[in-house]
């Protein structure tokens, strides 16, 4: 058996490298047989690798390569030496980037064998996403996969480089930590040196970076893994990629600005695309007030308009009770809709019903006038006055939802988004950027009957409102902001606390006694009483930021070995049950009796 196969023969060039410059030269290429094809005389074979394919003929002047060409098949391993040539006249291949020239193979040899593989290695395969993760090695050989992957690379490398010619220190921080209130379930990590104590996976280096900032390195940054035990959707994964900083002495448009600057350089690198700065900027009430979220996508209008006190001297009785009730009366116009069926209509109060309303009015507004089973509660004057505000045109359609302000805000946003995609209303060429800011600091959980951080409880309240931390508290607005790019939340930040008594008062704020204050983050506390420098930082999604940048739908097209919607990896059957031996040298019992590997394998 021979085991170093490519003994004798060195790699010159990748293939998709090569062009007319190359002509004549004798060069050897390796890849993957990416196509075969038998012309009779000739062999033509498509050589992949990750640079791109060129073509590689083999001639029966050759007997020993064209004997081995005709036993390729598909993804076979190759190592091919021999001359570049012009492609003749007539059959060059433009869609190529080595489309101009061909290698006449003089010497192969296959390095490797490969069965077929469970679907095609190539851009825009139609196969279920389950089969693709099964077998991601093969799915991260197809070209697209392959460019998401440089992408991330290219893109990582630009961030490292800003932020060091900007004077940003990259610092490590400990993945194995204490289990800390900061939104989402921990990941849990048996400690078998410390039998029935556990560490938790970091949800982000949210107090290793304060400290950072306690310990003087003023700036600092890191690419960094992060581990979150939520339900998954297309944007989250149990475990994500996140771009952290952290600066002293600095305020909110410091951060704005730097971190602009920052997504504006990688956005030039891996797309070619220059940002306009500064990003505009709005204010988290207004966001829900205009567009019924706080990650509002500016690619198309349809903003919301408030028409309450239209509704409350209006006779539509639901309009009247919501009004009365302290409820909102909310709506937008959607042009050139106004000739929508009744089924139509149907279908969209159904689609309003599963974010909570209990209803979706409407108006037709035609050029003869509005027509509508609600019209004939409202005056000519009251109509004129939805139109007006709704900035409605003759051919539009008004949508109006009357309840409790989550509601109508829930409702209507999700509205805005399903006929902004119906109606090819959203412009994907263009990247809208906005900074949303002034989020509330607390809000009131009924499960827990208790207020709680909108963020996390080391966010510092706005100076202004730091007084109605104790007599009001849903008043506080924090000293946050996010980064919503497309509608897609990419990052978030705050101004931070840095002083022990006021980190207290928001401690108490949210139900923590000082006991429990100490036992959880006594180090944190006891750090700010020796000299804590204002500070305040960002972490910016990575794989939505690559995701979005790519033009993907889900950042499992951007992430090399990403799991499924259930959490399981498919390829190596994570998570699967471990050995009692295992556990009992960790000091852990399993109630219940373990399922099987999540792969099913």
């Amino acid at each position: 058996m021979e085991i170093d196969i490519m003994r004798g023969l060195k790699r010159t060039h990748n293939c998709g490298s090569l062009s007319r410059n190359e002509v004549g030269l004798r060069v050897v290429v390796m890849g993957w047989v990416d196509s075969r094809r038998d012309h009779g005389g000739l062999v033509f074979v498509d050589l992949r690798d990750r640079s791109g394919i060129v073509q590689v003929v083999f001639s029966p002047e050759d007997p020993e390569s064209f004997r081995r060409a005709q036993t390729l098949r598909g993804e076979f391993v190759l190592a091919v030496a021999g001359t570049v040539r012009r492609r003749p006249e007539g059959t060059e291949n433009p869609k190529l980037g080595t489309g101009e020239v061909e290698i006449e193979a003089h010497e192969t040899r296959i390095l490797n064998r490969a069965r077929t593989p469970m679907f095609y290695i190539e851009d825009g395969v139609d196969v279920d996403e389950n089969l693709r993760l099964r077998y991601r090695y093969l799915d991260l050989r197809r070209p697209e996969m392959q460019r998401a992957l440089e992408l991330r690379h290219r893109a990582a490398k630009t961030v490292r480089d800003f932020l060091d010619a900007r004077g940003f220190w990259e610092i490590e921080t400990p993945f194995l930590a204490r289990s800390t209130p900061e939104g989402a379930r921990d990941y849990l990590v048996p400690s078998r040196l410390n039998p029935g104590k556990f560490y938790a996976l970091p949800q982000s280096p949210q107090l290793f970076k304060q400290l950072l900032m306690v310990s003087g390195c003023e700036r600092y940054f890191q690419i960094v893994r992060c581990f979150r035990d939520e339900d998954l959707r297309a944007d989250r994964q149990p475990e994500f990629t996140q771009i952290d900083l952290e600066m002293s002495f600095v305020d909110s448009e410091d951060v704005f600005a730097l971190v602009e600057e920052m997504v504006a350089a990688v956005y030039r690198e891996v797309a070619g695309i220059e940002l306009e700065l500064p990003f505009p900027r709005i204010t988290c009430a207004d966001a829900i007030d205009r567009f019924g979220t706080d990650k509002p996508d500016l690619r198309y209008g349809m903003e919301l308009r408030d028409v309450t006190d239209v509704a409350a001297g209006c006779g539509f009785k639901v309009f009247q009770a919501a009004a009365a009730a302290g409820g909102r009366v909310k709506g937008f116009g959607v042009p050139g809709c106004a000739g929508f069926s009744r089924k139509e209509l149907d279908d969209l109060t159904g689609f309003a019903g599963q974010y909570g309303a209990r209803g979706l009015a409407y108006l037709l507004y035609g050029e003869d006038g509005i027509r509508s089973p609600i019209a004939k509660f409202f005056t000519a004057a009251e109509l004129e006055t939805l139109v007006r505000r709704t900035e409605a045109a003759p051919g539009d359609l008004l949508l109006f939802v009357a309840d409790r302000p989550p509601v109508v805000a829930a409702a209507l946003s999700a509205l805005r988004r399903h006929l902004a995609e119906r109606l090819g209303l959203i412009d994907r060429s263009r990247n809208e950027f906005v900074w949303v800011h002034d989020f509330p600091l607390l809000e009131y959980d009924e499960d827990e009957k208790r207020f709680v951080a909108v963020h996390h409880p080391f966010t510092a309240p706005v100076e202004e409102d730091a007084a109605l931390l104790t007599s009001q508290p849903a008043r506080v607005r924090a000293r946050a902001y996010d980064l919503v790019l497309n509608g897609v939340e990419i990052g978030g930040g705050s101004i931070r606390i840095h002083r022990r008594d006021v980190q207290e008062r928001v401690f108490s704020a949210i139900g923590l006694e000082p006991g429990e204050a100490k036992e959880k983050f006594g180090f944190l506390l006891e750090a700010f009483e020796y000299g804590t420098p204002p500070h305040g930082g960002f972490a910016v999604g990575f794989d939505r930021l690559m995701m979005l940048a790519a033009g993907k739908q889900t950042i499992r097209d951007v992430m090399a070995f990403p799991k499924t919607q259930s959490g399981a990896d498919l390829m190596t059957g994570a998570p699967d049950a471990v050995a009692p031996a295992q556990l009992r040298e960790l000091g852990v019992s399993v109630i219940g009796k373990p399922k099987g590997s999540a792969g099913g394998r």
